[in-house]
């Protein structure tokens, strides 16, 4: 009798410590969310909104939901979905390629027959990319070409800027002018050195090309010339750089140029001219370049090729949140996804649609313009983020290559100036960050203080203090993690 009453008196115990355990379970859960709540009520800045979602990857649950599925312009947190559903395709890893090709033959030291330059819309290609394909073309037994030099950009449509871009964020180096022959980004960086008090400043400019002009009003050490400002006629579409300021130290600025494609070519005729190579062109055609499609044939050759890995557009995607890599990797996705051999910015957003109907999702629901977040016609959610970020975490060949490239809480990227040292967050948060005028986002992944990997997303809306907003977002970051 004594030995069933202690078997019973055992049970009762051990049945209220197992529901003291899940009552503490709880109350943590519980406790995370008041907290959150919380954050909301008091730190949200004013006359803003927020949407969040936050899912525990190693417990396989959702942790805090609210209005995650409230549609917000995600700003550049929509790069994570282009990239996310590009590094899944069983292409991910085909490295962009620009290729130099002839079509002819060679007589003497004359190429009787054609060039071809063609683009695979490469946005990490430099000038020193360019100089290696000029240095391999200068490798050949001619120094003539009979012929005409083309540029292949038939790679995409001929639309320069992505549905929904501002016209007035031109000639800013964060909107390029797109195109599948990209140099230097479409950018041109100027240095200028001060020299005497009140002489012009010494400018150097790259990449170094007669395809723009340049105006130095620069004064040397004088105030009262104004601040430092890069700029061109852009309103005209022209390329006339023009610097204006003091310059009372080294500075540099930066500047987009008109018409990317013809910015390549014309720098690489002369590069090649440089090298000692003329072009003779034929009768009806007396410019120095043309644009058309290489169609391959018996008599084609290939004379150079430079490689780009996916994770080196990747790393800058994400680090540094470019614009121009979200973009090529939009179009690559295109083609990858639609076979076609010409695209358009729609093939590769029906390429995110597809994913986003795969992970359960309604495609209908959301407003996908273009891929990099510059769009104000984007719409998406904080649970549709997460919904990406769960699958690339799913699939170890895509998380491997996202996780490495997103920025890290106060070490680097755009993350390198918050979560500072002595913050919960610090290196503990791997995300995406997104922002322009009132719009204000972070998305990725963090390690909470238990070591579970955790997903989460929060969209800030209608907030014009990015310091407010980010500041918010890095207490909620710090309040998940603890």
């Amino acid at each position: 009798m004594k030995r069933i009453l202690l078997q019973l008196f055992l049970s009762v115990c051990l049945l209220s410590l197992s529901a003291r355990n899940a009552d503490n379970a709880d109350n943590r859960t519980g406790t995370l969310s008041s907290r959150l709540d919380t954050l909301i009520k008091y730190q949200l800045p004013s006359g803003s909104n927020v949407a969040i979602s936050v899912y525990d990857l190693t417990a396989g649950k959702p942790l805090y939901s609210y209005q995650a599925d409230k549609l917000s312009r995600p700003a550049s947190t929509m790069k994570l979905l282009t990239t996310i559903t590009a590094l899944s395709r069983p292409e991910a890893d085909e490295p962009f390629r620009t290729e130099v090709w002839y079509r002819g033959t060679i007589e003497q030291d004359t190429l009787q027959g054609d060039v071809y330059v063609i683009g695979g819309y490469d946005p990490e290609f430099d000038e020193e990319a360019l100089d290696s394909l000029v240095a391999a073309v200068a490798r050949f037994p001619f120094s003539v070409i009979k012929g005409k030099v083309y540029g292949d950009v038939s790679m995409k449509d001929s639309l320069y800027w992505g549905s929904g871009w501002l016209w007035d964020d031109t000639p800013y180096s964060f909107q390029p002018y797109l195109s599948p022959l990209m140099l230097n980004k479409g950018v041109v960086k100027v240095t200028a050195t001060p020299g005497e008090r009140g002489d012009s400043a010494r400018l150097e400019c790259t990449p170094a090309s007669s395809y723009y002009t340049l105006t130095n009003k620069t004064r040397s050490r004088t105030p009262s010339a104004g601040r430092f400002r890069v700029s061109r006629d852009w309103l005209v579409n022209g390329n006339n750089i023009t610097v204006t300021g003091s310059v009372d130290a080294r500075r540099a600025g930066t500047v987009n140029i008109f018409s990317s494609q013809d910015f390549f070519m014309h720098t690489f005729m002369e590069r090649l001219q440089a090298r000692g190579i003329r072009c003779i062109p034929t009768a009806e055609a007396e410019v120095s370049y043309l644009f058309d499609e290489f169609r391959q044939d018996s008599l084609s050759v290939r004379m150079a090729s430079y490689e780009t890995s996916v994770q080196d557009v990747v790393k800058q995607l994400m680090k540094e949140s470019d614009n121009l890599n979200a973009e090529a990797m939009l179009c690559r996705l295109g083609v990858q996804s639609s076979g076609k051999k010409r695209v358009s910015a729609e093939d590769g957003l029906s390429a995110i649609r597809m994913l986003i109907k795969k992970l359960g999702h309604d495609p209908d629901r959301y407003n996908l313009a273009d891929g990099c977040g510059l769009s104000n016609y984007n719409y998406i959610s904080p649970e549709l983020l997460v919904s990406f970020l769960r699958y690339a975490y799913s699939r170890t060949d895509v998380f491997q290559k996202l996780y490495k490239a997103l920025p890290i809480g106060g070490v680097d990227g755009t993350l390198e100036f918050r979560m500072k040292k002595g913050t919960l967050s610090h290196k503990n948060v791997h995300a995406k960050t997104g922002s322009f005028t009132a719009i204000n986002c972070l998305a990725g992944y963090l390690k909470a203080r238990n070591g579970h990997e955790i997903a989460f997303a929060i969209m800030n809306q209608n907030v014009l203090s990015g310091r407010e907003a980010r500041a918010f977002q890095d207490a909620v970051c710090d309040e998940v993690i603890r």
